[in-house]
């Protein structure tokens, strides 16, 4: 059985955070492959300073280059309506009944758990992956696998900030994806 996990986020823009983290895991549980999973913006929110669904998978593409092990997985961009990550997990399992899948969460959101849209039915269907961040704890009654991981304060917000203040963002991204920002004038970049 094939064995794959899926970290999920905004990834706007993509960071090497979120490369480290699942570089992380993948070894660490001896896993097929990541698959970075881009989260439909909920409808009562704007998309992060016009950066639209195509620019975000783009930088991924750009991010996970090279990586045979990482790949993209767009099931809730295909989607309509809110993506809540059971029904998200249903789909894939029905897709591909042979995978074996695994949820990548930061600390920060393991304090969240018990909020998550049907959390002891998801508990029941795909194993959770914990991985420290800095500044939360990763305490929770529910099962979750811990992995260690370097950790660094660095988060997308920090890096949209960064950007519109004028302040480099080398070694923080892909140069790649630093590059794709600049051309494309993302996140008020001049």
């Amino acid at each position: 059985m094939k064995k794959a996990a899926i970290l999920g986020g905004t990834f706007s823009p993509p960071h090497l955070g979120h490369l480290l983290i699942a570089n992380e895991v993948l070894y660490a549980l001896d896993l097929d492959e990541v698959r970075f999973m881009p989260n439909h913006i909920p409808p009562h929110k704007v998309q992060p300073l016009g950066v639209s669904d195509k620019d975000r998978v783009r930088m991924l593409e750009l991010s996970i280059e090279g990586n045979s092990c990482f790949s993209i997985e767009g099931v809730e961009l295909e989607r309509e309506g809110p993506s809540y990550t059971y029904d998200t997990v249903r789909i894939l399992q029905e897709m591909e009944p042979d995978t074996e899948f695994y949820f990548i969460i930061g600390a920060d959101m393991i304090e969240y758990l018990p909020k998550w849209h049907r959390i002891d039915e998801l508990m029941n269907l795909i194993q959770f992956v914990g991985v420290k961040r800095p500044q939360y704890k990763e305490e929770t009654d529910y099962p979750i696998i811990m992995v260690e991981s370097p950790q660094l304060l660095l988060s997308s917000s920090l890096i949209r900030q960064r950007i519109e203040d004028g302040i480099t963002i080398k070694y923080l991204v892909d140069d790649k994806v630093r590059r794709y920002i600049e051309e494309n004038k993302l996140y008020g970049s001049r």
